[in-house]
């Protein structure tokens, strides 16, 4: 079953996070963003992805191939006889476009945070860093009764009003009706979701999409997913960050015995022995190939992957992600297309 994760049916391990208020949970996001990522991503501007933009921040030498020439700083190349080109800060005024997965996939979790926890962090990472003047932030947000759409607008109350959106969104589940039956028809999945920031995404801007890239995965890894040639449509003309959402039970199973194994997106069922080992192994390979698959389809597409893990601490993955992203940047040429590779 490849369309989502097949994954243990384990609570999240600290109900205490999540049984908090969401108003108590939202102050807590900005604080961590605020006060940590703020205080590593030092500069006037903060940018999730270094980029073109308008405002002047010095010359640097022209490359050839790569430079444009337009882009010419002839007062500098006549006074040092070297060719040089403006250098320019990211636009300030940035309109970024926000896909959230909502899917049953997303409910799983057996760390700190589940799935959906950590989407809304990632969110609330990219809206607080965003966040400045005249820059406007919207969002689709895939539920299982359809499509919520947030139109772009700025301002922190609005960010807000998003992010306490997705904490009050009801938990997405499988139906009973249909469990092991397959999917169900006219749902919208990933692919429904890019079309329709494709659709509204006309200025130029940040495309930020959080999910597990799970749905519609097919089983031969030579195929595209459905969702692939939108994210490369989006690419050509935006900066694509995918963030990628998984959790460690869904890369490794623990020997604790016989469990049972539900995938959220179908209600499917099967108990397994974990006891055995030969199947633990078989899982953890398939499931890391699932993960390589769903790499190859973003650097195909041409978008910047930043996976987060429900285990790990997302706010130092953001840094860590931010300024590498910073030094390929700055990197020669040659040096960026060996480490984009």
């Amino acid at each position: 079953m490849r369309r989502a994760h097949v994954a243990p049916a384990v609570a999240p391990a600290d109900p205490g996070l999540a049984e908090l208020a969401p108003d108590q949970r939202l102050r807590r996001l900005e604080l961590t963003v605020t006060r940590r990522l703020n205080g590593l991503l030092h500069g006037q501007y903060r940018g999730l992805l270094p980029g073109p933009g308008s405002e002047p921040a010095g010359s640097r030498e022209y490359r050839p191939g790569e430079d444009e020439v337009r882009r010419m700083d002839w007062a500098v190349t006549a006074r040092t006889t070297v060719p040089h080109v403006r250098q320019v800060d990211a636009d300030r005024e940035l309109t970024t476009w926000l896909l959230v997965d909502g899917s049953a996939s997303m409910e799983f979790g057996t760390a700190e945070l589940d799935k959906r926890e950590l989407a809304v962090a990632a969110v609330a990472a990219v809206g607080f860093l965003t966040a400045g003047v005249g820059n406007r932030l919207g969002a689709q947000v895939l539920r299982a009764d359809g499509v919520r759409r947030f139109p772009a607008r700025s301002g922190r109350t609005h960010l807000l009003a998003l992010l306490r959106t997705l904490l009050a969104a009801p938990r997405a589940t499988a139906p009973a009706d249909r469990a092991g039956r397959g999917p169900a028809v006219g749902l919208p999945d990933l692919a429904d979701g890019l079309d329709a920031v494709h659709r509204i995404a006309n200025r130029r801007g940040l495309v930020v999409v959080v999910s597990d890239f799970l749905d519609g995965l097919p089983d031969d890894p030579d195929q595209q997913a459905p969702w692939e040639r939108t994210l490369r449509r989006l690419a050509a003309r935006h900066q694509v960050l995918a963030i990628e959402v998984t959790d460690p039970r869904e890369l490794e199973l623990p020997d604790v015995g016989l469990i049972t194994l539900i995938d959220p997106e179908t209600g499917r069922c099967r108990e397994v022995s974990t006891s055995d080992r030969r199947l633990r192994e078989r899982y953890a390979q398939a499931a890391a190939a699932q993960r390589e698959q769903v790499q190859r389809a973003l650097r195909r597409s041409g978008a910047t992957h930043l996976p987060l893990r429900t285990d790990g601490d997302w706010s130092a993955d953001i840094v860590r992600h931010v300024h590498a992203q910073r030094r390929l940047a700055a990197a020669p040429a040659g040096q960026r297309r060996g480490g984009a590779a």
